[in-house]
């Protein structure tokens, strides 16, 4: 199994990027994916989740209304759209896949910085 982002960047106070996550080794469509962050010196957090299905996307309270996750399973690919970003959405943000409790899977991460 392999899970890998890509899309991380510096950005400005106000601005966008997208982030990307392609996973493989396993039936991509079949379960729920999710985006953590870690910022410097903080425990890492989830931010969004997705369903297999593509429906009922959830987001941590401090993302709401700026952050949209979205999946494309005929690509093996699950996205986070981030925009309005803010310099305390600064960190390392990891693509996550549970296949059962015991059976998960992290990305490498991929460094978000917001900064003037």
């Amino acid at each position: 199994v392999h899970v890998v982002e890509s899309g991380g960047g510096l950005v400005q106070p106000g601005g966008s990027l997208r982030l990307s996550c392609v996973a493989s080794g396993f039936t991509f469509s079949r379960y729920d994916m999710r985006w953590y962050r870690q910022a410097p010196g903080k425990e890492r957090e989830l931010v969004a989740t997705i369903v297999s299905t593509g429906g009922s996307p959830s987001y941590a309270d401090a993302v709401k209304g700026r952050f949209t996750i979205s999946r494309d399973n005929a690509k093996n690919t699950v996205y986070l759209q981030m925009n309005s970003l803010k310099p305390e959405d600064t960190g390392v943000y990891y693509c996550y896949a549970r296949l059962t409790i015991l059976n998960y899977y992290w990305g490498q991460g991929t460094q978000v910085t917001v900064s003037e």
